[in-house]
Parts: C-alpha cells; sequence; structure tokens
C-alpha cells in the first residue's frame, strides 16, 4: 500500500480542545500506519465553523448539527484539505453529494458524564437544582428522571461548560465521557452515567473521518484506520435515527453493542420536557446494521405518531 500513500496530507478540523485532541489522534495513526508520513508531512488546518461561533442560542435555533461541517466541507470540496476529522455525534444523516465518511476509529466511552459539587448523581440533587445543558437530549432525560429541575442553556466545548460549572452558573451539567477521557480530564466532580440511566447520543464517542468521493487515495490510506465493529455500530445507530428525521430538534438517542455476530440496538424518543418517553430495542445480525436501524426506528415512529 506504500506506493498509494501522498506526500503531504492535509488534515481540516475544528479549532477546539477536543477536535484537535481528535485531529492529532488520527495523525498519529497515519503515521503508525504508513511509513513514508511522519510529522512533517501531515498539516492540521484550524477551521472556524458557525456552531463554534454562535454560543448563546441552542443548535436547534439556528439551524442544526451542519452548523459544525459547512465550512469544513466546502474545503473538501475546494481540495484545501485532503481529509476533515469530525466527532461523528456531530454529524447530519445525510452528507452533502459528493462527500462521504470512510473511516470510523475505535469508538471511546459511549456513557455520559454528570459533574456536579453538590452530588454524585442526577437522584442525588436537591429539589429544584439548576442544570444546565444545550443539548435536548440531555434535558429531555434528566426531566424524564427529575421533573423538579431547572435546565439552562450551557454551549461552548469542554472548557467553557466546566468554566460555568465553576461560576456556579448552574449546581450540576453533563459532558461527555469520551471527550473528558480525550482531554485526560480528571475532574473529581464527574461521575459516568449508566446508559439504563441516560441513552447517549447516536454515535457519542466515535470519531469519523470525512473525504470528497472521488479521492480513492485518500480512501485507500484511511483503511488500515477503519474500526469495523464501531463502523457497524454507528451504521445502525445512524440508520435508526435518519427513520425518525433526527435532528437538533428532537430529544432521540441510540446505542447499539456487539456480542459475538449479534447486535443489540437500543433507541428512546422523548418530548422536550420528558414527560413523554418511547424506548425500545431489536437484535440480529451484526452484519445487517441498517436494517436493525430501519426496524427499530420504524418502532420508535410509530409509537411517538
Amino acid at each position: 500500500m506504500q506506493e498509494t500513500v501522498k506526500n503531504t496530507i492535509k488534515i481540516g478540523t475544528r479549532g477546539s480542545k477536543l477536535a484537535l485532541a481528535q485531529a492529532y489522534e488520527v495523525k498519529a495513526l497515519l503515521i503508525n500506519a504508513h511509513e513514508h508520513l511522519n510529522e512533517e508531512n501531515i498539516e492540521i488546518n484550524v477551521m472556524s465553523t458557525r456552531g463554534d461561533r454562535v454560543q448563546d442560542r441552542n443548535l436547534s435555533e439556528i439551524g442544526g448539527k451542519g452548523l459544525f461541517t459547512e465550512e469544513i466541507e466546502q474545503a473538501l470540496y475546494d481540495g484545501d484539505i485532503d481529509i476533515a476529522v469530525h466527532s461523528l455525534k456531530d454529524m447530519p444523516t445525510k452528507l452533502p453529494d459528493g462527500l462521504e465518511l470512510v473511516c470510523y476509529l475505535e469508538r471511546e466511552d459511549v456513557r455520559d458524564a454528570f459533574l456536579s459539587s453538590l452530588a454524585s448523581s442526577i437522584n442525588d440533587l436537591p429539589k429544584g437544582a439548576v442544570v444546565g445543558t444545550s443539548s435536548l437530549r440531555r434535558k429531555a432525560q434528566a426531566l424524564a428522571l427529575r421533573p423538579d429541575l431547572e435546565i439552562v442553556n450551557f454551549r461552548g466545548n469542554v472548557q467553557t461548560r466546566l468554566k460555568k460549572l465553576d461560576d456556579n452558573v448552574a449546581d450540576a451539567t453533563f459532558l461527555a465521557m469520551a471527550g473528558l477521557n480525550r482531554l485526560d480530564i480528571n475532574d473529581p466532580r464527574v461521575n459516568a452515567v449508566a446508559t439504563t440511566d441516560m441513552l447517549p447520543a447516536v454515535a457519542q464517542g466515535a470519531i469519523t473521518i470525512e473525504i470528497a468521493s472521488h479521492n480513492n487515495e485518500m480512501r485507500d490510506v484511511l483503511m488500515p484506520l477503519n474500526h469495523k465493529d464501531t463502523e457497524l455500530r454507528v451504521r445502525a445507530e445512524r440508520t435508526m435515527l435518519d427513520i425518525l428525521d433526527g435532528s437538533c430538534r428532537t430529544p432521540i438517542a441510540g446505542l447499539a453493542t456487539i456480542d459475538g455476530n449479534i447486535m443489540t440496538l437500543r433507541g428512546r424518543v422523548l418530548n422536550d420536557d420528558g414527560t413523554v418517553d418511547n424506548s425500545d430495542k431489536v437484535s440480529g445480525d451484526k452484519n445487517n446494521p441498517e436494517l436493525l436501524g430501519e426496524k427499530l426506528g420504524q418502532l420508535l415512529k410509530c409509537a411517538s405518531s
């Protein structure tokens, strides 16, 4: 495969510490996989997206997940970058024509993290406590557990949200365990939330790499980095999300697990305040992830209609 390796590879990424950590992880994996690549001939291009620039409103109010990808995807079209590194949970289920996801790194911890100086779990918070989150999924599931809580908007990167917690803007917040692990943050306030209590966002903990569809050279270069079980799991979850017309406007959660050749896919759809809460699961051959995703998506769609 050495002859297919390009001399210089340009990686496009958002500029947060977490996004950069993910881009550098991809860079290290590429260097390890291809002896012709090294520190000097893999460039990381930091790009600003509208989702990063607008911090005072929920994503559902300003256009949804695509706000984190538009500028980066344009750079792929224009040939200014060769590959784009994304958190897969931020990616729309339908990509623009001419672009595709071709690589999925091994998935990190899928769980949400609960952070508070007052309690080690959401159930232990005092009555009427203030919880900061911009995620409709986390808000709905938190209110399903604790309808007495007050939810306030908490946008920003990991460091920004930790600073808001330090400044007592809220009594508690949620982050992704995957992000905390990738940033090597060992905050004593962190408590992982069991997926039975709070089902994760679809594809939470997964990093994906996007290319222009015609770029077969990059497709070959990225092939050794792909983690097949992660790919199968997120394909099932994203198919379910697509069936449900999932966006940042609907509280939807989903998680696929694999045991041997059997995949189990769980899904959950709620309304904004958690008073309507539908969940279900399906199991089947792990090599037919879209079939499982479509089946569960239709079950949840019927239950929620």
